[in-house]
């Protein structure tokens, strides 16, 4: 087990009948595996999906609501559930569960994303299985994560984890002959057309969501499995290194922390389109991006938000920390360091973004 620290997402496939309904032996085989792992003291934290769908079955509704409030409260009855089942599986084996619901606006904020480690970790050290899931009672799609396989791969990056496992319900990725791929080494883009976005009645995502998480995960240092959360002693293999899955091996270079942050967990706010020369600043030269090098900008941000810099031809090469408005950088946009007082008023930075804040993609 060379593994401390790991992240395991179940999702709606695997753990829910057609109609909802929960399926009682593999939410408890899951917890009967995590609790073999929190004894060998391998700290798990649990990324489930679920609640929806056992809202749904709990109400005996046909069809998932349509409007954003019914929804909303399914997820709140469903989530109760989910919850109260967990509770009841871990503590057969005699270990408690915390719950932890997420937006995307938790990752948005730096120290609201620092809080959530912190909180994590503190679950973990008292051995208490934190299972994290979107929350769904207040979700919009401004501030969703977008689906729980996204989720998972910030919960692994977040708290350092060395292994995510996503438990689906096929075997890993099958290649263009049916069979399943057990080492990838670089999601690529021959690796992402074997893939469709579709997903079923309950589900957000699909493979290519899988691929995705598996994808950052990976740029973070962290290795990835898929593989189907219905096999007995699915865990165990996976970490023995038997059975039928695939592995997504963890790039050996990874980014510090912050930088990780800002290239996958927090959302784009805006997008700046620089010329040929910031470009090779940027990128060549390690320098910070100033304002003469902006060509334009698309979206409204306002200063500390996340943006994207992208070339001329539109190609997205980073994103940074600005440190300016939407308005502002409207205004200073090819503009000299030494004129932005002139023009604003006030020059509160040198820099539109900082090289200790940017990270190249």
């Amino acid at each position: 087990m060379k593994y401390k620290k790991i992240v395991i997402k179940i999702g709606t496939s695997t753990l829910a009948n057609p109609d909802g309904s929960i399926k009682h032996d593999v939410l408890e085989g899951v917890a009967s595996q995590i609790s073999v792992l929190l004894n060998r003291n391998i700290k798990v934290t649990l990324v489930s999906s679920g609640a929806i769908s056992a809202g749904i079955s709990l109400l005996k509704l046909r069809s998932i609501p349509n409007s954003l409030s019914d929804l909303q409260a399914v997820a709140a009855i469903g989530q109760n559930e989910l919850m109260r089942l967990y509770h009841e599986a871990f503590k057969k084996h005699g270990y408690m569960v915390g719950q932890v619901l997420l937006t995307q606006e938790d990752f948005n904020d730096r120290r609201r994303y620092l809080n959530i480690k912190y909180t994590i970790e503190a679950l973990l050290s008292k051995k208490i299985v934190p299972i994290v899931n979107e929350n769904d009672t207040v979700s919009t799609e401004e501030i969703k994560c977008g689906d729980n396989d996204r989720l998972s791969s910030l919960v692994s990056d977040l708290s350092v984890a060395g292994a995510l496992i996503i438990l689906t319900n096929v075997d890993g990725l099958y290649n263009e002959g049916g069979k399943v791929i057990r080492l990838v080494e670089g999601v690529n883009k021959d690796i992402k057309r074997l893939v469709s976005g579709k997903c079923s009645f309950f589900t957000k995502g699909g493979m290519m969501t899988k691929i995705e998480a598996a994808e950052r995960v990976t740029k973070s240092g962290i290795d990835c499995y898929i593989a189907n959360g219905a096999k007995k002693d699915i865990l165990n293999s996976i970490l023995s290194a038997r059975g039928n899955y695939t592995y997504f091996k963890a790039q050996a270079k990874k980014s510090k922390a912050k930088k990780r942050w800002i290239a996958y967990s927090s959302k784009i706010k805006g997008s700046i389109i620089v010329d040929d020369g910031a470009k090779k600043a940027l990128i060549s030269l390690n320098k910070s991006l100033l304002a003469s090098g902006i060509v334009r900008k698309e979206g409204v941000f306002k200063a500390g938000d996340v943006v994207s810099i992208s070339d001329l031809s539109r190609k997205e090469f980073a994103r940074g920390l600005i440190n300016y408005s939407s308005k502002e950088i409207d205004r200073i946009k090819g503009m000299k360091t030494v004129d932005i007082e002139k023009i604003l008023g006030y020059k509160d930075h040198d820099e539109v973004v900082h090289r200790d804040n940017l990270t190249i993609l």
